[in-house]
C-alpha cells in the first residue's frame, strides 16, 4: 500500500464508530471493576480478577480490530463460506468436547480460557448471508430463495439449541431484518410478531378468545386487501394454523424448555412469584437500577453491587451496576451510545456501493440491536432472563472478540467502499 493510498484509507475509516466502540469498552471495564470490587484486592492490573482479564480482552480486541482493517476487503466475501463452515465445525465440536456450565454445553476449554463458538457463529452467518444475497440476487418473494436464506440461519441456530443455549439461538432471529431490507415481505415480520403475541396469549387467555381475535384480525386484513371472496377460506386456514402453532408451543414449552427457563417466562408474565429462586436475579437487578435514581449512588458506592446481591453482575446483569452507580443519566448515556452506533452503522450500510457490504452492515446493526434490547430488557424485567451479554460491556472474551470482529469487518468494508463493487 503506497503512502497516498494509506492516507486515503486512514481518512476513509469511520473513526466515530471506533470512538463509540472504545467508549463502550471503557464503560464496560469500569463497571466490571465495580461489580467485583474488593478493597483488599483492588489493583486495577490484577489479571487474575474479572476486570484484569477484561482489560486483556479489550486490548486484544483492539489489536484484532485494527488487524482486520489491514486485511483486503474482498477476503471476507471470497472466504465467507469457509468462515461460516469453520464456525459450524466449532459448534459441532462443542457438542463433543465442550464443557457444561450451568446446564449449557456451550464452551470449549482452552487452558484457563473458555471459547464460546456460538458468539463467533454470528459474524460467520452474517458473512455468508451477505455473500448469498450479493452473489445470487435472490427474489425474496419465492419459496426457494427464502428457504435457502432460512437454511443459512437455521443450521447454526439448531446446533446452538442442542447445547442447549436458547438465548444465543434466539439472536439468530435478528437476521430477519436484513432480509426484510433486501425484499422479504413485511408479512413475515407481522407473522413473527403474531407468533410472539400468540405465545404470550396462550398463557393469559382462554383458547376460545385467542381464536376469536385471530379470526377478527384475519378478516380485517382480508377486507383491507379487498379479497372478500377468499375471506372464509383464509379465516379457517388462519384458525387451523394458529391452533397447530399453539399446540407446538405448548409441546415445546413442556418438553423442550428447562424448568428454570419455564419459571423465568412465568415470572415475567406475572403467573408466579419466586423471589428466592428464578425471580431473584431480576428482583435484585430492578432494586439496584431503581436505587440509582437520577445521578446514581456514585462509583463503588452501590450497595446492591458492593454486597453482591445481584448474581452474574459482571456478565448478564452488568446494566444493573450502571443503573445503581450512575443512575438514570448513566443509563441514558449508555443507551444513547448504542443508539448512535446503530444509526451510524445503518447510515454507513446505506451508502455502500456493494450489496455484500450493505447486507453485512444491516446484519451487524440487527445483531447488536437484538443483544442490547434483550439484555437491558432482562435487567428491568420486561423480557425473560435468557442469558446473553451486553455488547462491548459485559465481561467475557468470546463475546467481546466476536462483537469486535463483527463490527470491524464492516468498518473495513466501509473504508474500502469505493473499490469494492
Amino acid at each position: 500500500m503506497s503512502t497516498q493510498q494509506g492516507n486515503r484509507f486512514f481518512f476513509n475509516v469511520d473513526w466515530i464508530t471506533i470512538l463509540i466502540f472504545v467508549a463502550l469498552c471503557t464503560i464496560g471495564f469500569i463497571n466490571i471493576y465495580a461489580s467485583v470490587y474488593n478493597p483488599d484486592t483492588a489493583d486495577v492490573f490484577d489479571f487474575s480478577s474479572n476486570y484484569g482479564k477484561q482489560l486483556i480482552f479489550i486490548l486484544t480486541a483492539l489489536i484484532l480490530g485494527f488487524s482486520i482493517l489491514l486485511v483486503d476487503a474482498k477476503f471476507f466475501s471470497v472466504f465467507s463460506p469457509i468462515i461460516y463452515g469453520a464456525t459450524i465445525l466449532l459448534l459441532l465440536a462443542v457438542l463433543v468436547v465442550g464443557r457444561n456450565v450451568a446446564g449449557n454445553q456451550a464452551w470449549i476449554p482452552i487452558g484457563s480460557f473458555r471459547l464460546q463458538p456460538s458468539e463467533f457463529a454470528k459474524f460467520g452467518t452474517a458473512l455468508l448471508m451477505a455473500r448469498y444475497i450479493s452473489t445470487f440476487n435472490p427474489k425474496l418473494r419465492d419459496f426457494k430463495s427464502i428457504a435457502f436464506a432460512a437454511l443459512i440461519v437455521l443450521v447454526p441456530l439448531g446446533l446452538i439449541m442442542l447445547q442447549p443455549d436458547t438465548g444465543s439461538a434466539l439472536v439468530f432471529l435478528s437476521f430477519m431484518f436484513p432480509l426484510y431490507r433486501e425484499g422479504l415481505s413485511g408479512y413475515f415480520l407481522l407473522i413473527f410478531l403474531g407468533m410472539i403475541v400468540l405465545f404470550i396469549a396462550d398463557f393469559l387467555m382462554p383458547i376460545g378468545l385467542i381464536i376469536f381475535i385471530i379470526v377478527m384480525v384475519s378478516a380485517f386484513f382480508i377486507y383491507q386487501n379487498r379479497r372478500k371472496q377468499k375471506m372464509i377460506f383464509t379465516i379457517v386456514l388462519a384458525a387451523i394454523v394458529s391452533i397447530a402453532y399453539l399446540y407446538v408451543v405448548k409441546l415445546t414449552y413442556t418438553k423442550v424448555l428447562e424448568p428454570h427457563q419455564r419459571s423465568r417466562i412465568e415470572i415475567m408474565l406475572g403467573l408466579k412469584t419466586d423471589p428466592k429462586g428464578a425471580g431473584y436475579n431480576v428482583i435484585q437487578s430492578k432494586i439496584a437500577i431503581g436505587s440509582g435514581q437520577t445521578l446514581g449512588r456514585g462509583f463503588l458506592q452501590g450497595t446492591q453491587t458492593k454486597y453482591g446481591y445481584v448474581p452474574e453482575q459482571s456478565t448478564d446483569f452488568i446494566f444493573s451496576t450502571i443503573g445503581e452507580e450512575w443512575g438514570f443519566v448513566g443509563c441514558s448515556v449508555v443507551i444513547g451510545l448504542y443508539c448512535f452506533m446503530l444509526l451510524r452503522v445503518i447510515n454507513l450500510a446505506e451508502r455502500q456501493r456493494s450489496t455484500f457490504s450493505r447486507v453485512y452492515g444491516y446484519c451487524v446493526a440487527s445483531i447488536i440491536f437484538f443483544h442490547v434490547f434483550i439484555n437491558i430488557g432482562m435487567t428491568i424485567g420486561i423480557i425473560p432472563v435468557i442469558g446473553i451479554p451486553l455488547p462491548f460491556i459485559s465481561y467475557g472474551g468470546s463475546s467481546l472478540w466476536s462483537f469486535s470482529v463483527l463490527l470491524f469487518i464492516f468498518l473495513k468494508l466501509d473504508a474500502n467502499r469505493m473499490g469494492f463493487i
